[in-house]
Parts: structure tokens; sequence; C-alpha cells
């Protein structure tokens, strides 16, 4: 079946040119609709401290999200807690690792990051079992993140600091559209919660990640296309994949490692030979050389606009005392003269 009429569950890029997005568009011809099926809240200082949790006592913190990490710098700020030097980031992806320049800087800490998985990111952490977790995350009970950290024993804190809301989706018409995409339980939540029939209609789902597909499964909702798989990484070219008329394979939803061992590898010798080793950001040095580069023109700029106002200011100040002293000497013209006709 053609695909022409797409509701994508998610904000509509910054720049849709450059986005993934844009060959379903200009090649495919897609009629793409993006909003987001919910709102996230974000605790208040009082409604955190009821968990009586501290986040200055952790020595590391484990990010899965941007909102993880907007929500936990606005809450050490709210509560006036100092977050150490010392402390130790762990992240899901580079991106999110990127992220967190808008709020500290990479040369006082120590910055960590996974390469697609969050599994991959689990099995780095290992390396850190010594250190004190915290795990920013919303309201959910459990996910897929929860999941793969009691899987492997680790002792962290769960610190719920943000709540997603599901949005009144009442003014699409689901017959308007050929499929739907969804990326997390709460989109499907918001889903049902505003077409509870939907399960009884003829539009097709696309759902991304193993969590997603729970749910979904759960609600009694079929699922026509499940990503991320080996072929189709993203939810964007599953969705080309699909109109082009490829079959899907299966969806990527164990650990690398665990998917290597089924083709008869060792876990160890597969991570080691396949799997790209997760690196701390500091290991980039292309990108922290730029970084750099960035910080010393930006700073020479501001002590040249610094130099620029000190001068201006001098050079006003010079101008008011000669003008303020000229009056002087001339009212002692004037009396001079006076006493000299006399």
């Amino acid at each position: 079946m053609k695909l022409k009429k797409i509701l994508i569950s998610q904000p509509e890029p910054t720049d849709l040119e450059k986005s993934p997005y844009k060959n379903l568009i200009t090649k495919h011809g897609v009629e793409l609709t993006f909003y987001k099926f919910f709102e996230v809240v974000g605790l208040t200082a009082s409604e955190f401290r009821k968990s009586r949790i501290h986040l200055s006592d952790y020595t590391a913190i484990i990010f899965n999200s941007k909102n993880s990490v907007d929500h936990f710098f606005r809450l050490a700020k709210e509560l006036r807690e100092i977050i150490p030097d010392t402390m130790k980031y762990f992240c899901s992806s580079e991106a999110i690792a990127l992220y967190l320049q808008n709020y500290i800087q990479y040369r006082k800490r120590k910055i960590f990051f996974g390469n697609q998985y969050f599994s991959e990111l689990v099995e780095l952490l290992g390396k850190h079992r010594e250190e004190k977790f915290l795990f920013p995350c919303s309201d959910e009970k459990q996910t897929e993140y929860t999941k793969a950290l009691d899987k492997a024993k680790f002792k962290y804190t769960k610190a719920t600091m943000y709540t997603s809301v599901p949005r009144d989706l009442k003014h699409f018409n689901l017959k308007d559209f050929d499929m739907i995409c969804l990326f997390s339980p709460i989109g499907v939540r918001s889903l049902l919660q505003n077409f509870p029939d939907v399960a009884d209609s003829n539009i097709m789902i696309a759902a991304f990640g193993a969590s997603t597909h729970s749910a979904l499964k759960a609600a009694g909702i079929k699922l026509t296309i499940a990503a991320p798989t080996k072929t189709s990484p993203s939810m964007a070219m599953a969705l080309e994949n699909y109109i082009n008329g490829k079959g899907q394979d299966e969806a990527v939803l164990s650990r690398p490692s665990a998917l290597k061992k089924e083709l008869g590898h060792s876990p160890r010798s597969t991570a080691a030979s396949t799997t790209r080793k997760s690196k701390s950001v500091f290991a980039n040095k292309a990108k922290y050389k730029q970084l750099q580069e960035e910080r010393k023109a930006a700073a020479a700029a501001r002590r040249a606009e610094r130099q620029a106002a000190k001068e201006a200011k001098e050079a006003k100040t010079a101008t008011e005392g000669k003008t303020a002293k000229e009056p002087k000497e001339s009212s002692t013209r004037v009396r001079t003269k006076k006493v000299e006709e006399k």
C-alpha cells in the first residue's frame, strides 16, 4: 500500500530540509504532519524534595534523553544544589553528551556515551560499578532502560524529575492519514486516550523502540512497521524501505552482544571485534580542538569589545574634562580684562 499521508508524533525538525524525512517528501511525495502527542512537565522543587534525594550525594548521573538533562540542571539550580566537579556523566548517545555543553564545561567534567543502543552504555557502566548512580527520568514505572539496568544488577537511584501528559488530539481525523508513527509508550497512551477505537480502525501503525512495541501489543493494536532493525536503524529509513516494498527484518530488541551470540560468537569477542568501543567525549580530539578554538575566538572578541568600550569611555571623559575647563579659562580672562580697564 502506498503511503500518502503520515502523522508523526514528534515535533517538526528545526531544519526539515536537512532531516532524514526530507527524502520521503521530495522523492516519494509523502505528506508529513508533525505533532507531539504529549507534553513534558517538570516537577517543582517542593515536589522533588518529597523524594528525599540529594543530587550532590551521587558521583555519577545517567542521562537517556535531553529532557532528563534539562530537568536535572533545572532542579539543581532551584534546589541550590552544588554539583561537584568530580561528577561523572554517562549518556546513551553522543548527541546527548554534546548537549551537556549547554550546562557544563567539558574540560572540567568526565563525560561518557554509548553509540546507538542503551545496552552499550550499560556495558560501559559495568567498568564503573564503584560509582553511586542517579538516573533522572519520567514518572513511568518501568522502561526498557530501567529493565536493562536491573538486569545488569546495577545499584542506582531512580529520580523522577518530570512527567509526560497526553495532549488533546481530537482535532485530528484519523481517516485523513494512512499511518501514525509512535516513539514511546506515552505516545501510545495518548493515542488511546483520544481515540479509544483506534485498534478497530484501518490506520497503520509504525513504532520505534521495544517499550513502544510492548505498549501497542498490550493495547491490542496491530503493528505494521517495527523499528529499529539492522537495515532500518531510524524511523525515516524504515518508512522509506516500506514504501519501496522491501521486506522488513526483525526488530532489534536485545543487546548487540546478544545478537552476535546468536550468530555463533562469544559476547566478549564480538564486542571487541564488531562493536565500536564507547568512549569519552575527550577522545574525539578534532571536536575538542574545534571547541577550544571557538572558545578562544569568543574570548578574544570579548576582550576586544571591552578594550574598545574602555577607550571610548576614556575619550569621552577627556572630552568632557576639556569642555568643563574651557569656561573657567574664559571667566578668568574676563576678570583680568576688567581689572586692566579700571
